[in-house]
């Protein structure tokens, strides 16, 4: 409840104006579209997930009516899952809709939760170029050892190769969603100076 008119506002009045300020640029970095547009993920979702269905369908066919199964359906049908999680992972980033622990992530005043959602971004970012490194490593010694599958016998680095370029493209949307939180947070502190400077496109 703010001050009566006429009267000057109160500490409380003030501070309520700050925590509505910070929800606001919270709301704005969480809803803030990135630069690089969704649909690519949304795109490949649905081409992954066209290609299971038809790949199971077929293998379904093929056992009914001929008692057998194609051998490589089961080992495509894992990596096109696998493959699934991660880029469904990158919207999830982009979206900033991860699951996390409600009662750290939404406790606490405006300020504490900005910057535990600064440093949640961070993290992922930080563990999936981590993550992107280290399987780069691995798909270097699956193209040096000549390493097949075990089910159809194709080279091992087709499927391994998918790890970190999407590993770097989660570390991409993860930079991105820090940026807008971070920029979210410097345009909220100019509007509560008054100041008009622009900010810049970060």
């Amino acid at each position: 409840m703010t001050a009566p008119r006429g009267q000057p506002p109160t500490r409380n009045d003030s501070a309520r104006v700050n925590e509505d300020e910070d929800l606001h640029g919270q709301a704005v970095a969480a809803q803030a579209p990135p630069r690089l547009p969704l649909a690519i993920e949304d795109w490949l979702t649905v081409v992954v997930m066209a290609l299971l269905a038809l790949i199971t369908f077929a293998n379904v066919l093929v056992r009914y009516f001929s008692n057998q199964s194609f051998a490589w359906t089961e080992e495509v049908s894992i990596f096109l899952m696998i493959l699934l999680a991660l880029v469904a992972g990158s919207a999830a980033v982009a979206r900033n809709r991860h699951i996390r622990i409600e009662f750290f992530a939404d406790g606490g005043s405006p300020r504490r939760r900005r910057r535990l959602a600064l440093l949640a971004s961070a993290t992922v970012a930080l563990l999936f170029l981590l993550l992107a490194l280290l399987s780069a490593r691995m798909v270097w010694d699956h193209i040096r050892w000549e390493e097949t599958s075990p089910g159809i016998g194709v080279p091992q680095w087709w499927y391994s190769i998918w790890l970190p370029l999407v590993s770097l493209a989660i570390t991409g949307r993860a930079v991105g969603l820090f940026l807008r939180q971070l920029r979210a947070k410097v345009e909220r502190g100019i509007g509560s100076r008054g100041e008009s400077e622009p900010t810049g496109e970060l």
